[in-house]
């Protein structure tokens, strides 16, 4: 096949943006950030050529770029797309230049090494969802670990430290056993095949064929790694605090984009590489994901901070994508696909709400608000409608993710229960109560604190800029999703046939 190069240019343009900026001096802080937000810009606009370049009804990776790398190993540079990894490619590239714009007045120290990191994050970010080798995928993965490190870190509030190490070591435990699992598997292909390999179409043909004992010790440490990313009830005790400690930009970046690496994870590479034990273990993981969505909207209710509420509701969003990726019909799988992108507009779009009044008056807390529709009326509309699309109302993006997870989930056959369904919906309810009230305490009301009339001015033509953007897709998606759903579907089904093929006892 001959090699497409425009992956790689998609990939290189935001590394060549990080090492460009090395080359001006800190005082310079305004020309860097337009150098970081320009390179951010020429990545999406790469990404729209790249969409335009893929063909969404053929089943195969597309665009592929492969070149030898490590000869006596035979692991390759390696990238390519599908349907999936497409549009979360268009997703990072899409929050990327947002989330840079949003920091124009908010980052004021070391913004040369901010910006660096923000490219090279992006830069990592896209090489997770294009790589087609193992070892290049774990790369990727280790590496933008680093950047996410210094920005929680360096920028973050007064618990930075704890947070990013917290954040670091979590993510560090699960990508170790990884490591382990791509060893032994590739191991074992080498067995099969008389050769070792990384490629990840060789493993497809492998990893099912593992003895069921030794798949399912591969397929928990893959599963491992990607639940802590997710994160997964009980392993989200990490994300609280790095969002909270995080800058906003560090929020909008890890909650728009980051935790979909690794609900990307799971279907990606657990349920291809290790269908049988996927199947066997469904139920279980179900069950934490919908003990997830409650436990993480009950948490949201009673958070006096308005950073901490939109943390707390990831877990509960995440959760539903991690039922509709093992409730296994093409419904719940697509929907998982599609709430994957509605939780990082979404909830991004939180992130910077939150982080715009933060500015602004240096409060999170929701009892120092009230009244603020008198005093910023475009804000609080805009926060309406953001708060309304993560509540999931019909019409809004939020609405056609969990209408399809529930809806696949009710249908599954490897769950083949309703009870999964019926404790998921009670999320949706409460994510309406916490949001609603916390929209009611903060925007409604007296105005209980006379600061707020001199500290707060309503949104600058900059942060209108950042979320007009997000407002589109947001309606988008809710009205019109079929745009977005028909990129996925063809690779969504690929999947699922694959899985079914070797687990024809459970799905038919």
């Amino acid at each position: 096949m001959t090699n497409n190069f425009m992956l790689t240019y998609l990939l290189i343009v935001p590394i060549i943006g990080s090492l460009v900026i090395l080359f001006f001096n800190e005082n310079e802080k305004k020309l860097v950030r337009w150098i970081g937000l320009v390179f951010s810009l020429i990545t999406f606009i790469i990404s729209l050529f790249v969409y335009y370049l893929f063909d969404s009804t053929k089943t195969d990776f597309q665009l592929i770029h492969k070149v030898l790398w490590i000869k006596s190993l035979n692991i390759s540079y390696h990238v390519g797309i599908d349907g999936i990894s497409l549009i979360l490619v268009l997703l990072t590239t899409f929050i990327t230049p947002l989330t840079l714009l949003s920091t124009w007045n908010s980052i004021n120290d070391k913004v040369k090494m901010f910006t660096f990191s923000m490219l090279l994050l992006e830069a990592g970010m896209i090489g997770v969802f294009i790589s087609l080798d193992l070892f290049l995928f774990y790369i990727f993965w280790e590496a933008m670990l680093i950047p996410m490190y210094f920005i929680i870190g360096i920028w973050g509030g007064e618990r930075r430290i704890y947070a990013s190490i917290k954040f670091f070591l979590y993510t560090m435990f699960g990508s170790l056993l990884m490591l382990v699992a791509i060893i032994w598997l590739a191991v074992y292909a080498s067995n099969q095949l008389g050769f070792f390999s990384t490629n990840l179409l060789d493993l497809y043909k492998v990893g099912p064929l593992v003895s069921r004992e030794i798949q399912k010790w591969m397929f928990f440490a893959f599963f491992l790694s990607f639940a802590i990313k997710v994160p997964l009830f009980p392993l989200h005790t990490w994300l609280p605090d790095a969002h909270v400690e995080a800058p906003t930009a560090g929020s909008v970046i890890l909650a728009g984009v980051l935790l979909k690496m690794g609900t990307y994870g799971l279907i990606r590479y657990c349920l291809p590489l290790f269908p049988q034990t996927a199947v066997e273990y469904a139920p279980l993981i179900s069950i934490l994901a919908v003990i997830g969505i409650i436990y993480g909207a009950l948490v949201s209710m009673v958070q006096p901070d308005m950073k901490k509420l939109v943390a707390y509701s990831s877990v509960s969003h995440l959760g539903f994508v991690v039922l509709g990726i093992f409730a296994m019909t093409i419904e719940s799988m697509q929907g998982a696909i599609i709430q994957m992108i509605n939780h990082g507009l979404s909830t991004g779009a939180l992130f910077l709400l939150v982080g715009i009044i933060y500015e602004r008056t240096h409060h999170r807390e929701i009892e120092y608000y009230g009244g603020i529709a008198k005093i910023v009326p475009i804000y609080s509309t805009i926060l309406m409608i953001v708060s309304l699309s993560s509540i999931g109302l019909p019409g809004l993006n939020g609405f056609v993710g969990e209408f399809l997870i529930l809806l696949g989930s009710f249908k599954s056959l490897v769950l083949n229960s309703w009870w999964y369904t019926i404790f998921a919906a009670t999320g949706i309810i409460f994510a309406a109560v916490y949001l609603l009230w916390m929209y009611q305490r903060v925007v409604f009301g007296v105005i209980k604190n006379d600061n707020l009339r001199q500290e707060l001015t309503d949104m600058n033509i900059r942060e209108l800029i950042t979320l007009i953007p997000i407002l589109l897709f947001i309606f988008w998606i809710g009205i019109y999703p079929s745009t977005f759903l028909k990129l996925t579907e063809v690779s969504t089904q690929s999947i699922l046939k694959s899985v079914a093929s070797f687990t024809y006892d459970f799905l038919k």
